[in-house]
């Protein structure tokens, strides 16, 4: 029999459906992976092998009846911890809310178990999504299954924030996953290990049960092998929720059947902004070759601009961290999760002592810039102004889509980075989301399309940009760039 774990999500849906095998013998199949590479790649918080195994039987059983499948019947994926799951416990990576078991469902995670999906477990993090290269969860770092080939041994970060996500699906731990994209955090982390994965059109994924970095920007999306299974997970997690106020209320598009990679009447627009003085040469070699394939395939290159390009990464650092600390107001001790209360201590204390000890360092440092900036006499100057910025950023959007279909750029401005290499330089790592915040101040769907391997045999990727609500559109061009680079490449099995 093929290695159910080398099947991808269409393979493993359609296999079940026929008969080809079993949705338990897929289930099982990953929960060996998943628990054989733990110790060594750290992409679980949480296994839950039974969930996985309870959902497959559900689906034989259905099947068995002639009943419909669903659009994810008999795929087991990975849940970034993120995700609020019913009694099963949701940390968010961080220390503040270990133990804590939901006693609710996002809508996100419903709606893919609906589908006909089962979990085998919770992924590692960043530590409530704060992160470039998951070496911020208090779970320990999760270590990319990719390795140079120059001989060495170093840990390579796997992206982050859903640096889990990334590592599981490149290691065949599950054949997809959830993520959440705030900055750049399906898209980097995809780019880093040889996937995919699309961040959709803001409100397009209710964020009802996911813990709140920031609530302006949070979006969930798919991360899988390819654009197809993109397509199939995308479409189950998405959908109109009362229960999100910013939840678009429209209908969800059938992305898998529309998808193609014909190219012809399409203009894709390159950004000049983003070709940055000390780019690495192999970043701006695969971006060269992605601009060749969107011309095979049909399409005429227009040369765009997007102006404040460079503002965008410095307004993001303003506007996440206010938000952040707003959110995070709510982890105090009281209702759920650590409570630290020192001998005879009051409630100002208890809150100080709950937080000094079940916060990260960078979580703290985001939290105090985020407080600073929205305190009175700097509020005007510094959040007002980021606002004001990420405004003529969208129309910077606005004014490039009128000339162009979609945005071709790349993904990160280098690939995966040894972990450690720049934990104690926070600018540095900041920088890594230099390509991907942009669409996130605007609120567009934007996606990483593997391109190629770098000259130490490290994935690199390709991002498209769509305008507001043209998924598609984003889908299609990333197939289109993906048949075209062949990208087969997977790590070498080290663990």
């Amino acid at each position: 029999m093929t290695d159910l774990t080398e099947l991808g999500v269409a393979q493993i849906r359609d296999g079940v459906a026929k008969g080809d095998f079993t949705a338990v013998e897929v289930a099982e199949a990953f929960n060996a992976n998943v628990a054989a590479a733990q110790d060594a790649l750290n992409a679980f918080i949480v296994a839950t092998p039974e969930k996985a195994v309870e959902a497959a039987k559900a689906t034989d059983a259905k099947r068995a009846k002639g009943e419909a499948l669903g659009g994810m019947g008999g795929v087991p994926i990975g849940m970034k911890d993120l995700f609020a799951t019913v009694g099963v416990q949701t940390t968010a990576a961080s220390h503040i809310l270990e133990g804590f078991r939901p006693e609710y469902e996002s809508t996100v995670s419903q709606k893919l178990w609906d589908a006909g999906a089962g979990m085998l477990g919770k992924l590692n993090l960043d530590q409530f999504a704060m992160g470039s290269s998951n070496e911020t969860s208090y779970f320990g770092n999760v270590i990319s299954p990719w390795r140079r080939n120059d001989g060495g041994n170093a840990s390579l970060a796997p992206g982050g924030s859903s640096g889990g996500s990334s590592a599981a699906v490149s290691a065949r731990l599950c054949p997809a996953a959830t993520g959440t994209d705030t900055g750049g955090s399906i898209r980097q982390p995809a780019a880093f290990t040889g996937i995919t994965g699309i961040k959709p059109t803001y409100g397009r994924c209710s964020r009802w049960g996911i813990v709140a970095f920031a609530s302006s920007l949070d979006q969930a999306g798919p991360m899988a092998r390819d654009t197809r299974d993109c397509a199939i997970m995308l479409e189950a997690m998405a959908g109109f929720d009362p229960k999100d106020s910013t939840s678009l209320d429209m209908p969800v598009p059938e992305w898998e059947a529309n998808l193609s990679a014909d190219m012809k009447g399409k203009k894709v627009g390159i950004p000049r902004e983003y070709r940055m003085d000390g780019m690495d040469e192999d970043v701006l070699k695969s971006w060269d070759d992605g601009i060749a394939w969107l011309k095979d395939a049909g399409a005429e290159i227009v040369d765009i601009s997007l102006p404040h390009t460079r503002y965008a990464l410095p307004a993001y650092y303003i506007i996440a961290p206010a938000e952040a600390s707003s959110n995070l107001a709510r982890y105090d001790g009281v209702r759920y999760g650590l409570r630290d209360l020192p001998e005879g201590a009051n409630l100002q204390d208890m809150y100080a002592a709950t937080r000094a000890a079940g916060f990260g360092a960078e979580v703290k440092r985001r939290i105090l810039i985020g407080t600073y900036v929205l305190s009175a006499g700097f509020y005007d100057a510094y959040y007002t102004q980021a606002q004001k910025v990420r405004t003529l950023i969208s129309l910077d959007f606005k004014n490039a889509f009128e000339s162009c279909d979609v945005i071709l750029a790349p993904t990160a401005p280098s690939a995966a980075f040894a972990l450690g290499e720049n934990v104690d330089d926070p600018l540095k790592m900041y920088l890594n989301d230099v390509f991907a915040v942009p669409a996130s101040l605007a609120g567009l769907p934007a996606m990483s399309v593997p391109a190629g391997l770098n000259r130490e045999g490290l994935p690199l990727g390709l991002q498209v940009i769509g305008r507001a609500f043209d998924e598609q559109g984003v889908l299609n061009a990333g197939l289109a760039i993906e048949q075209r680079a062949g990208f087969v490449a997977k790590p070498e099995k080290w663990w």
